[in-house]
């Protein structure tokens, strides 16, 4: 995590997994193409989205064979309470402003796996996301006070990310929690 509390990439990628695995058991192929399809979606196909090894979760013992197979690649993974407990920690780590792609893709599966948190942590992510928004608001409104007037196209960027922004923050307003 960085100093605020936020995910790396390498946990974005993590936490993909994880809440993919806690949705339904996939096997090792199965998975490595879900959370590449996913991540690529949001942040586009340059990312190497597989710079986290699913061995890595199985040796940390975060995810465990339904039951063994003689080719490991043919297992179908689960998550093991620990998976679980790793997934919930990831969940309820703080937000960035979702300007970048890896914090888009944070965004994208905290509100794709929203449903696997209780309803109170559920309820605490929207309002961070809430808060992040309305930072990121701010901060574009006072770029357009300093800057808007300039000749080119910088007001109307502005314009349209502040409409993006508040329509954001329109629809966290209707998010309640699904637990």
């Amino acid at each position: 995590m960085y100093r605020d509390k936020t995910l790396i990439p390498t946990e974005a990628l993590r936490l993909c997994m994880l809440g993919t695995l806690a949705i339904q058991p996939h096997t090792y192929a199965e998975l490595a193409r879900e959370v590449r399809a996913f991540a690529s979606r949001i942040v586009g196909p340059s990312l190497d989205v597989m710079g986290l090894s699913i061995e890595v979760l199985r040796a940390e013992g975060l995810v465990q064979p339904v039951a063994a197979q003689p080719d490991p690649a043919d297992e179908t993974l689960e998550l093991t309470d620990a998976g679980r407990e790793e997934l919930r920690a990831l969940m309820i780590s703080n937000l960035r402003s979702p300007v970048d792609g890896n914090s888009q893709l944070i965004f994208a599966l905290k509100l794709r796996f929203l449903h696997l948190l209780s309803d109170s942590d559920a309820q605490d992510q929207v309002e961070r996301m809430r808060e992040i928004s309305e930072t990121e608001h701010a901060r574009l409104v006072d770029l357009k006070q300093r800057y808007g007037a300039e000749p080119g196209q910088f007001d109307a960027w502005l314009d349209l990310e502040l409409t993006q922004v508040e329509d954001r923050l329109d629809w966290l307003a209707t998010v309640k929690p699904a637990g």
